[in-house]
């Protein structure tokens, strides 16, 4: 059976930053009862308490950040770096203990986003970029896919061939509240 690594909070942990979760899809649900996921908030799997101060990285980019060209900062100028890095490898190693493909995360999260990822700057501001265990599960080859309640989404070829070997199809329409895509595949 193909596992998905999915972040906590997508099953409504509360594991975010500020404490909370979110309301699960139903088809995330229906996938944990069949044992299909293999579920982490790699935050806290770094060490990072909850609640904790919101981190940003300047420029959006986690690979800067497992390279050590970029640290990870609260909103009161703390270096958390060290603990987005460690919940970054206990996710890859989930990823190689489970032998998973495919992780949906949430959408511009320091750690999980994939798309897009917030400059730095506490302004709100978007750029171009991916969380730092977004990063590190790419370059271990992992298919990563994003949550966002704003984006609606379509399934990349690769979740197609996993949906074919059992899974229901996911489809939203635009107007759902909550979407799923591949950094890669453009929205209609």
């Amino acid at each position: 059976m193909e596992k998905i690594l999915v972040s906590a909070c997508l099953l409504g942990q509360r594991v975010r930053y500020d404490g909370g979760g979110f309301d699960p899809l139903q088809q995330l649900l229906d996938w944990q009862a069949q044992g299909r996921l293999v579920v982490v908030c790699p935050e806290v799997a770094g060490g990072l308490p909850t609640p904790r101060a919101p981190a940003e990285i300047p420029g959006g980019q986690g690979a800067l950040v497992l390279n050590g060209e970029r640290p990870v900062r609260t909103d009161q100028g703390e270096d958390v770096t060290q603990a987005f890095v460690r919940g970054a490898e206990q996710a890859v190693a989930l990823v190689r203990q489970h032998g998973i493909r495919y992780a949906l995360l949430k959408a511009r999260s320091p750690s999980c986003g994939n798309v897009e990822n917030y400059d730095g700057s506490f302004s709100g501001v978007r750029v171009s970029g991916e969380g730092v265990t977004a990063a590190a599960l790419r370059q271990v080859g992992v298919r990563v896919l994003m949550k966002s309640r704003s984006l609606s989404w379509r399934p990349c070829s690769e979740l197609a061939a996993v949906q074919r070997r059992g899974c229901k199809a996911w489809r939203r329409q635009a107007s759902s509240s909550a979407g799923i895509r591949c950094a890669d595949t453009p929205l209609a």
